[in-house]
């Protein structure tokens, strides 16, 4: 499994590597794009380094392509409607050991990203910082089960359970864990500013 996430990441990296090229983007143009030092920024596109989805779709929004054309090398079709099964949809795995699953991959012109996102429960994070991710745009979490402490930028705290909505401005820091001896799940949907003309 560890070597099959390995592939995936560096096929992804090299997808990212070869639009910037096509595109004539400097390295230093993207790293800041993605809110990193470009020595960062080359360690992820060269697959040294994983590649979180907050990275990766900074990098499609730079490039002005669809985020699961990085992810899988294809472009969604589906312009009507697109149904995802239970236990289906488009797996990323990311570094933070939490798992998520796109239920709208194939469907063109997204307003927003919907996951499914399992949130285990981790002891040792008790009692660390909550690390903060940042993305342009809104996003609203539905809490299905567990219970979650959500950090909000600077020292802000909440802590949520099933059936329980955070809707916040992702472009302020954020972040989650998984409390009470248990794994959570939430279904997430992150909006991008730049798509609200299409409503």
């Amino acid at each position: 499994m560890e070597a099959e996430n390995l592939e995936n990441r560096q096929e992804i990296a090299a997808r990212i590597r070869s639009l910037r090229e096509d595109y004539e983007i400097s390295v230093e143009e993207m790293a800041e794009a993605t809110g990193r030092t470009p020595a960062e920024y080359e360690a992820r596109e060269s697959g040294e380094m994983d590649l979180t989805f907050t990275f990766v779709y900074k990098c499609a929004k730079k490039f002005g392509v669809d985020v699961v054309e990085l992810l899988t090398g294809e472009s969604p079709r589906l312009r009507r409607y697109e149904i995802v099964r239970n236990g289906e949809g488009l797996v990323l795995e990311r570094h933070t050991d939490f798992h998520y699953l796109h239920k709208a991959p194939h469907f063109k012109n997204r307003m927003g990203e919907t996951f499914l996102v399992d949130v285990p429960y981790q002891p040792q994070s008790q009692h660390e910082p909550i690390h903060l991710s940042y993305h342009e745009g809104q996003e609203m979490d539905f809490v299905l089960k567990g219970h979650l402490r959500f950090r909000f930028e600077g020292d802000r705290f909440e802590e949520v359970g099933p059936g329980d909505t955070v809707y916040y401005d992702s472009g302020r820091g954020h972040g989650m864990i998984a409390i009470g001896g248990e794994d959570a799940q939430i279904l997430a949907v992150v909006f991008d500013p730049d798509r609200r003309e299409i409503i």
